[in-house]
């Protein structure tokens, strides 16, 4: 037979120990990226961009700020999403918010120059989505409600998610220098193209258990 008319291999499910691995690492690589955007007075897009915005308007710290602003999209998940991702998806979250408060005794920055911040953080977190989306897994917020009004009213996930990514952009602008927006949106740009290349269907031959 040849390699043209083998049939493909099946897709090996991922056990719990391994998406338990996963989260950890993806959370921790996202984590990093953020402790990048944070040294250098950046922001990123969806709920985390909203807690940065918030953080530097308030003083709150990030941590607190994500994990409270994605309490309410939890019921959400469940209902169009399942048990399984609701509980992964609350995991993420609450260890990102974790890590984040403990940045500053775990990772300590002096400077950072703002766009290598910008594009190296935003690639980081790039890769710890990849991580998180191939074991069933986000960090909840803004995808989820633009998957919620996809299937409700026909609204384009994608378009939903962008247009909430402006008004978060737009909202950073009075308090954060216009410049240092500029840098953001590049990050913003560096992490989509991670998964733009990476994340695609065919691609990947595990399946979430």
């Amino acid at each position: 037979m040849s390699s043209r008319t083998a049939a493909a291999p099946a897709a090996v499910p991922h056990s719990r120990t391994e998406d338990a691995v996963a989260i950890g690492v993806g959370v921790t690589l996202i984590s990093v990226g953020v402790a990048f955007l944070a040294s250098a007075g950046l922001l990123t897009g969806g709920m985390a961009g909203l807690a940065f915005v918030l953080h530097y308007a308030t003083g709150i710290g990030f941590g607190k700020l994500f994990f409270a602003l994605n309490l309410p999209f939890y019921w959400l998940a469940l209902r169009k999403l399942g048990l399984e991702f609701t509980l992964k998806t609350f995991a993420a979250v609450a260890l990102l918010s974790v890590l984040s408060e403990l940045q500053a005794q775990l990772l300590q920055i002096s400077q950072f120059q703002p766009l290598y911040a910008a594009l190296t953080g935003g690639l980081i977190m790039g890769m710890g989505f990849l991580v998180l989306f191939r074991h069933r897994c986000s960090l909840g917020g803004v995808g989820i409600l633009a998957l919620y009004l996809q299937d409700r009213h026909g609204w384009r996930a994608g378009k939903v998610q962008m247009a909430v990514d402006c008004c978060i952009v737009l909202l950073a602008l009075a308090t954060v220098e216009p410049m240092r927006v500029l840098w953001s949106v590049a990050g913003a740009v560096a992490l989509n193209l991670v998964l733009a290349m990476n994340h695609r269907p065919g691609r990947y031959m595990g399946t979430p258990c």
